[in-house]
């Protein structure tokens, strides 16, 4: 009842309240404390009404534009170097305590919106951080299907790395943007958008979706939906200048389906009456019986009252000045939950004055503002709704695309586990639609590979966590400019959400030092490259070995091995040179090798000399 009473109020509040002038609105990112990306064209965006004129203040220096006729407005900063704090000024806006510097977008789901509280046993470094030159914007969740929004949810802000504003971080982003600035000296931004149990499919634009026609949305019916659950009506026709002429007519007291309407909706009703001159300007007290179900009352245009449901007598102040000598209009705005709205019979219909009374009852008009069967028809059609993707793209990646960064870092993979096959294409499906977004054909990406989760398993299994693995491993390889992190020491058997967030910052950012700052350091493990047979044995090559391929501790684990059956059994590996043997004496004719795979292979130990562990792979394809 709450509810239906609030959602009136909000109804009525939207009829009555006049539109103000809109000053200039900036996005909720660009706040006290934002850090902007250095060495790149900056844009500035932001709203109002078309044709204001707005100036941006920075760094001594203005700019000046003019709203379009969207409603819209930017304004490209020329590239800037690293340094702060600044103030940016935008008309009478001011933002403080502005750095510039690497901005990281961080991405996924739980893993990498893990709250830093949750780490300061471990790292209790944390609880006494002090470090005002990195800064955190965490993106509130903003899940919309079917349609792009401009603008962010929520009051979030940025935060800074002071022991009294660290709890607001992210996990991994304040490991890796402490790394950073450690190596840097530059100030670091971690714009987190992100979603604990979200779908990578979630994360995609719909045109990047079209290879997958179950995560598509029914454009047409979505479109059309929005305009049926419109109010044909609203701000229109409770207004006494509204030509009704042309509206059907009923009898009230009654219900619609006796006056020959067939109607599951809202509907406005409206009625012309006389006011003698006794009445005219004076308070008076309408009486409307009761409806089904809520209603919404409104004389010569002026708001008098609204019940959200059936039961309670209408009772409605007419406020003085309202009735006018003459020609007079009520119009009710009517909805009825079950079908079958109208006016309860019986009651009283009438408007009463000190010294008069005006009768109600009889011949009205109706309009029907909202055809609730056409509603379910194409609700019927967008059944799938849930299901489909784009809906975090869509409320949280895209309105932040106007906002430059360094590059982006993605971590998910654990909820599409159920269903890997897909993921590969997935994933590089979101690279690319992200960089179009942002303009940017060699936006750099980090990837994180899943970590080791689960009980450890006697004999080799099949996993969707390694397929998942398999399909980030295989994207890193052929998509240019991405770097993969490979994590399965990193994680927990009985934690999904392992705590050691430190390791893996730490080897996202030896490949951003590779993949981003053109650094020549050895940023991954070794890499399976290719397979020989030899006999009763399979001979492996690897790319990345560095200074040689090693082993952390006496003898290699997790390797298996399988002949045409397909059965994978534990094999013997060992390292001749840059290449690995694998055997087994259960099988005589060899096929295939699998390394690390599993939910936990936590004991699998081949790397490099520099201690990076080798990426979990397979030489099969089944």
């Amino acid at each position: 009842m709450i509810v239906k009473y609030v959602l009136t109020w909000l109804f009525v509040a939207a009829l009555c309240v006049p539109q103000l002038s809109a000053k200039v609105r900036l996005p909720r990112l660009v706040s006290d404390r934002m850090v902007l990306q250095r060495d790149t064209e900056l844009d500035i965006w932001g709203w109002a009404d078309p044709g204001e004129k707005v100036t941006v203040r920075f760094q001594g220096r203005h700019y000046d534009t003019e709203t379009g006729a969207d409603g819209c407005w930017h304004v490209l900063l020329p590239p800037q170097q690293a340094g702060g704090p600044f103030v940016l000024e935008v008309n009478e806006i001011v933002i403080r305590d502005v750095l510039v510097g690497d901005v990281w977008l961080c991405s996924g789901q739980s893993n990498q919106e893990t709250p830093i509280a949750r780490l300061t046993d471990k790292f209790p470094e944390i609880n006494v951080s002090n470090n005002h030159m990195i800064r955190h914007y965490k993106v509130p969740t903003q899940d919309v299907k079917g349609e792009l929004r401009e603008e962010i949810a929520g009051n979030a802000g940025w935060h800074s790395a002071i022991a009294s504003d660290v709890m607001n971080w992210t996990a991994l982003a304040y490991f890796f943007a402490q790394e950073a600035y450690e190596h840097t000296h530059v100030p670091v931004g971690m714009l987190v958008s992100s979603l604990g149990g979200s779908a990578i499919e979630s994360w995609i634009s719909q045109e990047h979706l079209k290879e997958f026609p179950q995560l598509l949305v029914d454009q047409a019916a979505y479109d059309s939906l929005k305009l049926a659950r419109q109010d044909r009506g609203a701000g229109r026709w409770q207004l006494p200048e509204c030509d009704d002429s042309d509206w059907a007519t009923m009898t009230v007291p009654g219900y619609w389906r006796e006056n020959g309407a067939d109607i599951c909706g809202t509907v406005w009703c409206r009625k012309t009456f006389d006011v003698p001159a006794s009445m005219a300007g004076r308070h008076a007290r309408l009486y409307m019986g009761t409806m089904v179900d809520s209603d919404s009352v409104f004389v010569n245009g002026t708001f008098v009252g609204f019940t959200s449901y059936t039961y309670p007598p209408r009772k409605y102040d007419i406020p003085a000045g309202v009735l006018r000598e003459g020609k007079n209009v009520i119009a009710v705005r009517l909805t009825a939950n079950g079908g079958n709205g109208g006016f309860v019979k019986d009651k009283r219909y009438a408007i009463v004055g000190d010294e008069a009374e005006i009768d109600l009852t009889g011949t009205w008009r109706y309009k029907t503002g909202i055809d609730q069967s056409e509603v379910q028809r194409l609700s019927a059609r967008l059944a799938n709704l849930d299901r489909t993707g784009s809906g975090l793209y869509n409320g949280m990646i895209y309105p932040i695309r106007h906002y430059r960064v360094k590059g982006a870092i993605w971590y998910q993979g654990e909820t599409n586990a159920g269903n890997p096959a897909p993921y590969a294409d997935y994933l590089k499906a979101l690279i690319t639609n992200w960089r179009e977004l942002w303009q940017w054909p060699d936006m750099p990406f980090l990837l994180v590979q899943l970590p080791n989760f689960m009980e450890k398993k006697d004999r080799p299994t099949d996993s969707g966590w390694a397929r998942i693995r398999d399909a980030q491993f295989r994207t890193a390889l052929s998509v240019p400019h991405t770097e993969l992190a490979v994590t399965y020491d990193a994680g927990e058997w009985n934690d999904i959400h392992p705590l050691d967030k430190k390791t893996v910052a730490h080897r996202l950012f030896l490949g951003a030092r590779r993949l981003v700052y053109g650094e020549k350091v050895n940023a991954s493990g070794p890499l399976y490259k290719d397979m020989q047979v030899d006999g009763d044995r399979i001979v492996l090559s690897f790319t990345e070995t560095g200074r040689g391929l090693a082993c952390r501790g006496k003898e290699l684990k997790h390797f298996a091995i399988a002949g045409e059956d397909r059965k994978f059994v534990w094999a013997k590996a060992v390292i001749r040179g840059n290449k690995v043997v694998v055997s087994s004496p259960e099988v005589k004719h060899p096929v295939a090798v699998r390394y690390a795979w599993s939910d936990n292979p936590s004991d699998a130990n081949l790397c490099n000399k520099d201690g990076l562990l080798a990426s979990p792979f397979r030489t099969d394809n089944w």
